[in-house]
């Protein structure tokens, strides 16, 4: 059995951006019925030398965005990432949804060798479409995505493993 590149891209970022979605809407609800300042989550981080929530979602849709059109030779689309409320965050998730929803698993079709180029740390790193996909990509999301999740988790809303997987 052989499993595409879209399946193990494009088709998991879809599914945990969504998820992600739930998370929030959960947490907007719980600051509402616990009468918090939303802002209160939205700048929350979980230490002082890591970025908040907001930003956690931000780059999160920055990966989902960006490895599927890397991998399938497309421009990279830019985000302002001037979110400062829970309907901007939905609004982005919902753009990144929308742009993963362009590409099919031909557009990604062996794109496990294209050599794929970025910056990281400030240095110019070239690797195999897989190979980052599996290696960069796909760690990032899901850094930013579980950490997104354990700020609002730590901040008292009632959220489990359940709600983190989409169920």
């Amino acid at each position: 059995m052989t499993i595409s590149m879209y399946d193990i891209s494009v088709a998991v970022f879809s599914a945990r951006l969504k998820a992600l979605a739930s998370v929030l809407a959960l947490a907007e609800q719980n600051a509402a019925d616990r009468k918090i300042d939303p802002q209160v989550f939205l700048t929350a981080r979980l230490a002082p030398d890591m970025f908040a929530l907001t930003r956690q979602v931000q780059i999160a849709t920055d990966h989902a965005k960006g490895a599927p059109s890397r991998l399938a030779g497309r421009e990279v689309p830019k985000y302002e990432d001037n979110e400062s409320s829970f309907e901007e965050l939905h609004a982005r998730i919902a753009k990144t949804l929308d742009h993963l929803a362009t590409f099919s698993a031909a557009d990604l079709d062996g794109s496990e060798e294209r050599m794929i180029e970025l910056r990281l740390a400030g240095r110019e790193v070239s690797m195999g479409g897989l190979q980052y996909l599996l290696n960069a990509a796909m760690p990032n999301f899901y850094f930013h995505v579980t950490t997104a999740y354990d700020i609002l988790r730590h901040n008292g809303v009632p959220l489990g493993k359940a709600t983190f997987l989409g169920r």
